[in-house]
């Protein structure tokens, strides 16, 4: 008779919260899918009924007193229900359930339907210790899922990013740490590095490869540094005619006097930018042009130490600068160039535009011409014309193999001009401007970081990087290599010629700088 009673009985009609329940466990499953593979197992939400969750939730403990429906009581109530709880609370603790995934859902749902206010069931009087509790594992657990979520996030990123063109990166080494200089003061000095051992025998050099004889040759000044960025893609030295030189460590740009190896004080810019990455002389008086990070260019007098003028315009790294005149060329990160002429108010008055990020600046002796080179390897070459607009066209293209960073103008020779190739080139580059070829191209085997003429000696002295670490001397026209000095461990980032041509002051990423009486 009973199994008649059941089968004719009234079909049973499901209330509301079995329906809002169904329907949840339905969009969570769904969620579930997509990430499927990263989910653990145990965790089945489609498996978990309505009746397992409420009878579950009924079987909790109870405790004497009701709390409030929301999940964080105030202060008086969990006073008050603090002593009624505590007996029951290591018993509801140890009730935790297998699954730790359903258990996530069932405590989930407890909070909604107290938030809801449901009052015919009888989870209201869960003691406010053990539900606390509750709501504590099941946020750890959560929180479990959405890291092994950005973790899946981040192995697709990943394995998209061969198809991404990286910005230029450097070693983050020296940025913080605050720029200085100090003379090495041989056999006394206290640097750290300079008598530990590490370093290799300090005696320089001049090594003649016509005769394979070595010459003993000492650097006038050794010099430590701090706080320098090891970066190819900056300009951070540069030697002016009243024989000052500017040296930017970090933030701070140094002034020091060539003649008598002092220091005249410097510049710092902290708190404002995050680093200076260019610096450039006037060709008169004592105006020094500076570069950052943050996409300023500053003018400053260096005797009085005061900020004459701050440009903007760049929203990105000011790598380059050149002057001629009264105008100022800069170039970004972003291969904007822009003009700026200091006489006016509205100082901008001019753009170019190259692909990439522009490595170098410079106008040629004669102030007709200026040369910029790019990361892509493509260098132009621009008339003088100060107002133009970013659909202005070069006069010439010339095309390289690695980006374009060091490159110098004959001063001799207006129209000739010296590039250095990258380390995957290693080619010493010599243009000549009037019919766009090349002259000669030596090979270096070597990455060439940096140029300089000597017109006392009719040569061209190159930076080197890696693998060789040096500044070789070459004559021209021949291109023949007449020398070199040998000191350095560190690619040479950076040279500058002194304003009587008689001294090379040498910047590496060892951390050191030494001025060398080149003739």
């Amino acid at each position: 008779m009973e199994w008649k009673l059941e089968r004719f009985a009234s079909r049973r009609v499901r209330t509301d919260e079995e329906m809002w329940w169904e329907n949840t466990m339905k969009l969570l499953a769904k969620g579930m899918k997509l990430n499927r593979n990263q989910v653990s197992k145990a965790w089945n939400p489609t498996s978990t009924s309505y009746s397992n969750f409420k009878s579950n939730i009924e079987r909790r403990p109870t405790a004497e007193m009701p709390v409030f429906s929301s999940p964080i009581a105030t202060r008086g109530q969990q006073a008050s229900t603090e002593d009624g709880a505590a007996h029951s609370f290591e018993a509801d603790h140890s009730l935790n359930l297998a699954n730790a995934s359903e258990s996530v859902l069932e405590r989930t749902q407890e909070e909604v339907t107290m938030i809801r206010g449901s009052s015919s069931h009888q989870f209201w009087k869960t003691p406010m210790i053990a539900r606390l509790e509750r709501n504590a594992a099941a946020l750890s657990c959560w929180e479990t899922l959405n890291i092994e979520q950005r973790s899946l996030q981040k192995n697709v990123a990943q394995k998209h990013q061969k198809w991404l063109i990286p910005l230029p990166r450097v070693s983050e080494e020296a940025q913080n740490v605050p720029g200085k200089m100090q003379i090495c003061e041989r056999p006394k000095c206290l640097w750290k590095g300079c008598r530990d051992g590490i370093r290799r025998k300090e005696s320089v050099h001049h090594q003649s490869l016509s005769d394979r004889k070595h010459l003993g040759l000492q650097p006038e000044v050794k010099i430590h540094l701090a706080g320098l960025r090891d970066d190819y893609y900056l300009n951070n030295l540069d030697w002016n005619s009243e024989d000052f030189l500017a040296l930017a460590l970090g933030s701070t740009v140094h002034i020091w006097n060539g003649e008598s190896h002092e220091g005249m004080g410097s510049i710092d810019l902290n708190p404002c930018p995050n680093y200076i990455s260019s610096v450039s002389w006037k060709k008169e008086g004592t105006c020094l042009a500076i570069g950052t990070s943050e996409g300023e260019v500053q003018l400053w007098d260096v005797v009085t130490k005061k900020r004459l003028r701050n440009m903007l315009g760049h929203i990105s790294v000011v790598g380059s600068l050149s002057w001629n005149h009264c105008v100022l060329s800069s170039g970004s990160r972003l291969g904007h160039i822009y003009h700026y002429d200091i006489r006016v108010a509205q100082h901008h008055i001019g753009t170019l535009q190259h692909k990439r990020a522009v490595c170098a600046l410079k106008w040629s002796p004669s102030g007709k011409l200026l040369s910029s080179g790019c990361m892509d390897g493509v260098l132009n070459i621009w008339p003088y014309d100060p107002g133009v607009a970013k659909s202005c066209q070069p006069l010439r293209v010339l095309l390289h193999s690695t980006a374009v960073k060091a490159i110098n103008w004959c001063p001799w020779r207006s129209e000739v001009l010296a590039v250095g190739g990258g380390r995957k080139d290693g080619h010493l580059h010599i243009w000549d401007m009037n019919t766009g070829e090349s002259i000669r191209t030596p090979c270096t085997n070597s990455q060439i970081c940096s140029l300089i003429w000597l017109p006392k000696t009719k040569e061209i002295a190159s930076g080197h990087g890696i693998p060789k670490h040096e500044v070789a001397l070459w004559n021209y026209p021949l291109l023949t290599q007449s020398g070199g000095f040998f000191s350095h461990r560190g690619r040479v980032l950076h040279l500058a010629l002194s304003s009587d041509q008689s001294k090379i002051f040498s910047v590496a990423a060892d951390r050191t700088a030494y001025v060398w009486k080149c003739c």
